[in-house]
């Protein structure tokens, strides 16, 4: 997707992943400059060598952003490589494998913890920095949250998962409800199933395992990076402007409905 994000900084968490590397390097492409943030610099520089090779502008920063300290550091960061912070992408998040997956009664209390404190506490924490530096700056900003289809209909056996996915999108209207008078638009992204190296060894090399995710699926195939990548610009641009408060669902219309015959 091509906009104009030409000298906008963007922080993207979570950005040495499949989809947060996407994100990262499509950004660069449409001109932002991309603090790229995760936990592992191996995999963060990665990507900025992707960007710059590309011609693009992109740091990494280490942060975990279930640390409210670490998290504030992003923003710090950003402000010191860039001089501002204009787009905040919270992207970050884990969940448990298939071996984890049982129900409330049986779930794990650190697993739990865990996921609530990445997925629902982090971007609560990585937020507030960057909303103070946006209002700072008297120009407004945007910040879009990436959920999961899970926020909006549950699946079983994924209790902590689903609950804090659930928490961003509600924590995502109350952020757009109190941010619109700093022409702050806070918008969420739901993803379905995407096709990556992770959910290749999951589930889309077992085509029993693939074929039981794409029955779900109305369109009949999972999605991939690039098509949460080129939302995510799409946010984060000007051509979105009154746009806040939303969720976005894309997931090959997963959540329309069932798709098996009764």
């Amino acid at each position: 997707m091509k906009v104009d994000l030409k000298d906008k900084v963007v922080i993207v968490t979570g950005g040495g992943g499949a989809i947060g590397g996407a994100m990262c390097r499509q950004f660069g492409a449409n001109g932002a400059k991309v603090i790229v943030a995760g936990r592992t610099l191996r995999t963060l520089q990665a990507t900025v060598d992707a960007i710059r090779a590309a011609g693009g502008e992109a740091s990494p920063v280490v942060a975990d952003v279930s640390d409210k300290q670490s998290a504030a550091h992003l923003t710090e960061e950003a402000v010191r490589i860039y001089g501002r912070v204009d787009c905040l992408v919270n992207n970050a998040g884990i969940n448990g494998g298939p071996d984890q997956r049982k129900p409330i009664h049986e779930y794990d209390d650190d697993l739990w913890q865990r996921i609530i404190n990445v997925d629902l506490n982090g971007v609560y924490y990585c937020s507030k920095p960057a909303i103070k530096q946006m209002i700072a700056q008297g120009e407004g900003g945007s910040i879009i949250n990436i959920g999961s289809i899970v926020g909006l209909t549950p699946l079983r056996l994924q209790c902590a998962f689903t609950a804090a996915k659930a928490g961003v999108f509600n924590l995502t209207k109350a952020m757009a409800l109190e941010l619109a008078p700093h022409n702050i638009r806070v918008n969420g992204i739901a993803p379905g199933s995407i096709l990556f190296e992770g959910t290749k060894a999951l589930f889309y090399a077992d085509p029993a395992k693939a074929a039981a995710i794409t029955s779900h699926i109305p369109q009949g195939h999972p999605g991939e990076p690039d098509d949460i990548a080129g939302m995510t610009c799409f946010l984060a641009s000007e051509d979105a402007k009154y746009m806040t408060g939303s969720i976005v669902t894309i997931d090959g219309g997963w959540i329309c409905g069932y798709t098996r015959d009764f």
